[in-house]
């Protein structure tokens, strides 16, 4: 089995997914509007990017900044957004809702589920500010298609969060922690080490595949740094 790490890169059009494709990344994260943190592309941006990369790409579902769903009519909204990506070919995705308390939102989280049929997806920087992010790890945990968690380990990013990725990572194969781990939030190349001595194997890049800023497109070169960086035993 091969020991690569998986690099995920953050795309917003055709010219990024193809720069980061070059640079060598191995699965894109699809959005718009970086702003508010990335929400959920149109189906015609997801078909032009699907026809010009052939890594996977995971699909953002979430139409407003924040971690909330919404009222009920914005749910029904998403739920009709993601249908129709599923439906022109979208086969992985990325989701997460908490409840005001900091809860896991499951009544959304489980509509979205039931859309997505068996696909893969990942639930995002939720988890990092979930009330009991153990708890929603053992509350998610039979849900279908969920195969990752992108977190930094804590809401203020990476440099925050190291202690608990690395306790996370002891746990894996536990009930809840079966999952793997997705680095990403403020995540730099001097992260690295300690983050592989840990053993996570899994890392999500957006602006650090944009040296020139967020408003500028991915830079192959920057990517390519990162696959480097990532493949040097």
């Amino acid at each position: 089995m091969s020991n690569r790490a998986v690099l995920e890169v953050i795309a917003l059009d055709e010219q990024d997914a193809v720069a980061a494709q070059t640079g060598g990344a191995d699965r894109l994260e699809l959005v718009t509007d970086m702003a508010a943190d990335g929400l959920t592309p149109s189906t015609a941006t997801f078909t032009a990017i699907r026809r010009a990369v052939d890594i996977p790409l995971r699909v953002m579902l979430r139409l407003a900044d924040g971690f909330a769903a919404g009222n009920p009519e914005e749910l029904d909204a998403l739920v009709a957004r993601t249908a129709d990506l599923r439906a022109a070919g979208a086969d992985e995705f990325v989701l997460g809702f908490l409840t005001a308390d900091g809860e896991p939102d499951l009544v959304a989280v489980e509509r979205l589920v039931a859309v997505l049929d068996g696909a893969r997806w990942t639930f995002h920087r939720a988890i990092d500010r979930a009330a009991d992010r153990d708890g929603l790890r053992k509350r998610l945990a039979d849900l279908p298609g969920l195969d990752t968690y992108l977190t930094a380990g804590a809401a203020g990013g990476v440099d925050d969060g190291l202690p608990v990725l690395e306790a996370e990572a002891a746990r894996a194969g536990e009930p809840g922690y079966e999952p793997q781990i997705l680095v990403g939030g403020g995540l730099r190349l001097d992260h690295l080490p300690r983050l592989r001595a840990a053993g996570l194997t899994a890392f999500h890049i957006g602006g650090a595949a944009r040296p020139r800023g967020w408003a500028a497109p991915v830079s192959p070169d920057a990517v390519r740094t990162w696959r480097e960086v990532l493949d040097t035993p």
